[in-house]
């Protein structure tokens, strides 16, 4: 992930670290080169008419359980139903559990996929990269983010990077594996740019999208200067692709750094404060204001995390013992923190005129066990869980797929994560048998073969 300042272990005379000057110097917020896109755009790989498409990745990390969210079974025994009665919603037939109801009111807008599923496996980090990336880890292959895929494809429209991981990139939930939050073999140089801090906090700012006062026009003229003493020692190492990154790189941070649009696009202040408090003022709801304000100021691709890890903090994974999270944390805290945040996104893409050229997508690692445990909670179950989308082409107020009677599997459309992510790329304009550049300079597909999105959206 991208940071332009940040604690090094070497500090230079002028006061800046080497990890900064290395970070700086190999920042990929730049997205996609001129060639690049010409050669994309000439074998048909973008839709010329998708172009202003835009996307919003929610990603709930933990996981809802379906049964007290979006697909809810209240004819069934209580240990399997739960706690929760549905309501009904303004989608005709659609019906969600009650701890949701400004959801419930805009359902017309976004549309549910109820038979979501995948067969690695039951933990956290496989389903982050699979409904992130469309693929498992193997092999040693990490799948780029759909988000660092358009990055590639698409590059930057301003000065901003063209995608951006808000609050921070996903830590510690209980594996060792990629959480497929990067470019993965597409290289550092369309890794997405990580905010690294809490928007709803009352001293919040950008510090790694501003310069620190050290950093000035001495600073960029001494590493010219490097620049060319290392070009004159070494005509190896001038004439190499590291160094055409490292030149190209380093000119394209430093206009991010200095520019009063990125500076812009970052600063809440600008807000009411009546909308401000319409996200709400904590961090996952000013996160999802500031994927508005970046979108809006032309970032491609925005991903918030609705938490960070599921250890000792109320989130989404509701085990129901300590230190994860009760049915009832999700009740009274974690369920009306993301309604009012979705559901004031949601109003005010459209009331923008914003949402139809906004894809905002809804996803989750896996669904929850049908039965509660004993504890009153709920665990991992990859077999069957509901995604859901709005804007971005997709028709509002459809449900796609079916469970069974107990939510435990899909009885109707299964829905794998590859189908989610061809998707995301579909509303983008993306040609779906478009070839990346994977490992060893071999063509990659952008999606398994016979992949397609859930047509049923659109």
């Amino acid at each position: 992930m991208f940071k332009l300042t940040g604690p090094g272990s070497v500090t230079t005379c002028d006061g800046v670290t080497r990890r900064d000057f290395l970070q700086a110097g190999t920042l990929g917020a730049i997205g996609l080169s001129l060639p690049q896109l010409l050669a994309a755009k000439e074998v048909g790989a973008i839709d010329e008419r998708h172009d202003d498409r835009s996307v919003i990745m929610i990603f709930n990390l933990g996981a809802p359980s379906q049964l007290d969210t979006f697909d809810m079974k209240p004819d069934a025994p209580v240990e399997i139903r739960g706690p929760f009665k549905p309501i009904k919603t303004a989608a005709a037939g659609m019906e969600i559990c009650e701890i949701l109801p400004l959801h419930a009111k805009l359902a017309d807008k976004f549309s549910l996929v109820r038979s979501c599923f995948h067969t690695a496996a039951a933990v956290h980090d496989t389903g982050h990269q699979m409904l992130q990336t469309g693929r498992l880890f193997s092999g040693g292959i990490n799948t780029p983010h759909a988000g660092c895929v358009t990055a590639y494809l698409r590059g930057r429209k301003t000065d901003l990077p063209p995608h951006v991981i808000l609050p921070e990139p996903m830590g510690n939930t209980g594996g060792n594996m990629p959480h497929g939050q990067d470019a993965g073999f597409l290289g550092k140089a369309h890794d997405p740019f990580a905010l690294m801090a809490d928007p709803s906090k009352p001293d919040f700012k950008v510090p790694d999208l501003l310069p620190p006062p050290q950093i000035g026009e001495a600073r960029v003229d001494r590493r010219r200067r490097l620049r060319a003493i290392v070009e004159e020692t070494s005509d190896s190492f001038a004439a190499s692709e590291s160094a055409k990154l490292l030149d190209s790189n380093f000119e394209a941070a430093f206009r991010i750094m200095t520019s009063p649009q990125a500076r812009a696009a970052f600063d809440l202040s600008k807000e009411p404060s009546k909308v401000r408090e319409r996200y709400g003022m904590n961090r996952f709801g000013q996160c999802c204001l500031l994927a508005r304000r970046l979108i809006e100021a032309g970032v491609r691709f925005v991903t918030v995390n609705t938490f960070l890890t599921v250890f000792d903090e109320i989130t989404w994974d509701i085990h129901g013992t300590k230190p994860f999270t009760s049915i009832e944390g999700m009740k009274n805290i974690v369920a009306p923190m993301y309604d009012q945040a979705y559901s004031a996104l949601i109003e005010d893409l459209a009331e923008r005129g914003m949402l139809d050229n906004t894809l905002v997508c809804n996803l989750q690692e896996f669904g929850r066990t049908p039965r509660v445990n004993p504890a009153g909670g709920r665990d991992h179950w990859p077999q069957c869980w509901t995604s859901y989308f709005a804007g971005g082409g997709v028709k509002g107020g459809r449900v796609v797929g079916r469970s069974d009677p107990i939510a435990a599997v899909p009885a109707e459309r299964p829905v794998a994560p590859a189908e989610v992510v061809a998707t995301i790329f579909h509303s983008l304009g993306f040609d779906l048998e478009t070839k990346l550049p994977g490992p060893a300079g071999r063509p990659f597909p952008l999606v398994d073969f016979g992949t397609h999105e859930i047509k049923e959206l659109f």
